[in-house]
């Protein structure tokens, strides 16, 4: 078994973010690396999927660019709340009919007739957003409270899934919804599942770089239980030289988004706090991670404020000591965020240090 110790297993983590440096490539090349995006409402800062491809581009990244890809390239596609390459479209409608619960496959088997009418109109006249679509279902889809009385938008999002419907765009934050042929490209290639969940493992273990499980090599890391499996390519760049830098994170990124491996690899402790009342939070509604080289260190806590035009600062949490070099990073990337929301920035705290 290889033997790793934490410095290599986290640097294998950063590298396969592409966290490790700026890159220079396009939105897609992006995406095409990272396999996912996920698509998130909140906007304390920036909207997820900006805050993301921000750490990786800088500056020279703005939301049309994604717009583009999806809407005007077709390079990406947004399918169940991820954007995604179009390339991984086919492999992902391979095992989305498959994957899906047996639950769901009866409320479509009662609700033919409503899957046939919602195809019907979209054919007929074009592009909806749920909001545009009758909701003529006969079996109302029941769950624990969210999705009640949410039958178009239910049907819709199955319809993706199975690759009947494909998302064609936003109308400002809604999704616009057309038949899928009018969408995805028509050579678009849809494997056996067998070989697409494979290809999709294989793609997620690179983005990754380790994890606790996949088609890797298997490994053991320093100070962890257990064995991990590493992408075969990591393994190979292990000597290459690494440097770092700062970035800010959101809570949805990738190298942060499974908490427990955030927390045995970097001892990195978080939640996100946006569901809990104010006075219940340790560290802010929607706080950043920090990350500096190849250790996550902090906190920022920081909101948008839109209509004075700055971004209000309003904690920085040390996770550990953070010396003048690591503190100066910091500010630095304040500067550039600040810079690439187009807003200044306003302090009114002190560091939380631990």
């Amino acid at each position: 078994m290889i033997r790793l110790d934490r410095d290599q297993a986290r640097r294998i983590a950063v590298r396969a973010q592409l966290l490790d440096r700026r890159h220079t490539g396009s939105v897609a090349e992006v995406v095409e690396e990272l396999t996912l995006l996920q698509v998130d409402p909140t906007a304390a800062v920036a909207p997820s999927v900006d805050l993301v491809l921000w750490s990786r581009l800088g500056d020279g990244y703005a939301h049309s660019d994604l717009t583009f890809a999806l809407e005007t390239e077709r390079s990406l596609a947004e399918l169940s709340s991820y954007v995604r390459a179009m390339d991984d479209i086919g492999l992902l409608l391979a095992v989305g009919p498959r994957e899906l619960h047996p639950r769901v496959h009866e409320w479509l088997a009662a609700n033919q007739a409503f899957r046939a009418d919602v195809l019907a109109l979209l054919g007929a006249e074009g592009a909806r957003t749920a909001a545009e679509v009758p909701d003529t279902c006969e079996v109302p889809w029941a769950s624990s409270g969210w999705n009640d009385a949410k039958n178009v938008n239910r049907l819709l999002e199955l319809l993706t899934l199975l690759g009947d419907v494909a998302v064609a765009g936003r109308r400002g934050k809604l999704r616009v919804y057309d038949l899928a042929d009018r969408v995805y490209p028509g050579d678009l290639d849809v494997p056996a599942y067998d070989r697409a969940r494979a290809l999709l493992d294989r793609r997620e273990l690179a983005a990754l770089g380790i994890a606790r499980t996949g088609p890797g090599e298997e490994a053991s890391v320093e100070g962890c239980a257990g064995t991990w499996r590493v992408d075969p390519d990591a393994l190979a760049a292990l000597d290459d030289a690494f440097t770092g830098r700062c970035a800010f994170l959101s809570p949805f990124d990738r190298l942060v988004y499974d908490r427990d491996r955030a927390l045995e690899l970097f001892d990195f402790a978080y939640v996100l706090e946006m569901y809990k009342p104010a006075a219940s939070r340790r560290w802010g509604y929607f706080a950043l991670p920090i990350l500096y080289r190849d250790r996550l260190v902090g906190k920022l806590d920081a909101k948008a404020d839109r209509k004075a035009g700055v971004l209000r600062v309003h904690a920085l949490h040390e996770d550990l000591p953070w010396d003048p070099e690591l503190g100066d990073a910091v500010d630095a990337e304040l500067t550039a965020l600040g810079d690439w929301l187009g807003m200044g920035v306003v302090r009114s705290h002190a560091r939380d240090r631990p």
